[in-house]
């Protein structure tokens, strides 16, 4: 490990605000290798970017870690990304607000489970699109109808769907639509619904498969996300918290990097749809993915949204048992002076 001199000291202390507070500075070995998982649309271009640019690789070697490599998978699914992270595959996830909650609450108190949160990831709104034209809201599905969505239960698509259905129907009839869900990636789930060859006639999801449904013929959108719920984080990065612990300056070069992709998100739209289409590998004009970050509702920020609303629901659900007091609780411990909800 280098000594540092007092120039670089001084510029770790002004990255401090992206720290975890009450880390010492004291030399150790930290791991070498970090394997971060993202999915498939554009709710995770920060973390795309980061991937792209090498941005973990660049503050790690900033704040003398040398040379650092990072080891990307492609995941999808809150259920598949805890239980990678829980068996030891991965490092930090990105995944959606109610999959972190659910293991946050699931492992809290557990020291070889137990996880935190970096921060926030990205707001914006999904939409639950149909084939049916007989089904204008959500009062109109029937047993013949099948939504497809990432993960039964516990995807970001699920529980928003869950929380839609509460706020129709009544608390106590939150799973009144479960039995309708099939579990399909965004872009299976896509290909099935625009198709109509399938039993999938409904699939909730996020940019840019939405546009892309909502511009093919015979498809309607039944539900804004948005519009039931509000402006609400949708997507979180977390780590388990014995490798912030151990790893701390590798914590808060992933952090610096996340708020550099995000300033870059918002400096660059054009450069980021670009990114945007290199990592993920979809075939779509560059103009519609920058119309989409142009979206008013689509926001990158670390800091975190109403993600209390998402606790509230899960505990009267009866989906967790432990739930924080504040939001923050989730958060590394950086988070308590953000003024986030």
């Amino acid at each position: 490990m280098q000594r540092y001199t007092r120039r670089t000291f001084t510029s770790l202390m002004i990255a401090s605000a992206l720290a975890l507070s009450g880390v010492s500075g004291t030399a150790h070995a930290e791991a070498q290798e970090v394997r971060i998982s993202h999915g498939y649309g554009l709710l995770y271009l920060p973390l795309m970017v980061i991937r792209d640019q090498n941005l973990v690789e660049k503050h790690a070697k900033a704040m003398g870690l040398g040379e650092v490599k990072t080891k990307w998978v492609l995941l999808d699914g809150g259920n598949v990304i805890n239980d990678a992270m829980l068996a030891g595959n991965l490092d930090i996830a990105g995944t959606g607000a109610p999959g972190f909650v659910t293991l946050w609450s699931k492992a809290h108190g557990i020291p070889r489970s137990e996880v935190v949160g970096l921060g926030a990831l990205s707001t914006s709104p999904l939409w639950l699109n149909t084939n049916n034209p007989n089904v204008k809201s959500l009062k109109d599905f029937s047993p013949k109808d099948k939504i497809a969505i990432p993960g039964i239960k516990t995807s970001l698509s699920a529980v928003l769907l869950q929380m839609a259905a509460a706020k129709t129907f009544g608390i106590e009839n939150y799973a009144k639509l479960d039995p309708l869900t099939v579990s399909l990636s965004h872009p299976e789930a896509m290909a099935s619904l625009v198709s109509g060859k399938t039993e999938i006639t409904a699939h909730f999801t996020s940019p840019p498969f939405s546009y892309q449904e909502a511009k093919a013929p015979g498809i309607t959108r039944v539900l804004n996300s948005t519009d039931v719920l509000g402006h609400i984080t949708i997507d979180v990065v977390f780590a388990l918290k014995s490798f912030t612990d151990k790893n701390p300056k590798l914590t808060q070069a992933f952090m610096a990097a996340q708020e550099e992709a995000n300033a870059y998100i918002a400096k660059n739209r054009k450069g980021a749809a670009e990114i945007f289409l290199r990592v993920s590998k979809l075939k779509l004009p560059q103009e519609e993915v920058e119309q989409m970050l142009a979206d008013p509702g689509t926001e990158f920020t670390s800091t975190p949204v109403d993600i209390m609303q998402y606790v509230v629901f899960m505990s009267k659900a009866g989906t967790i048992k432990t739930k924080p007091a504040v939001w923050h609780e989730m958060f590394v411990p950086a988070f308590k002076e953000r003024k986030g909800s």
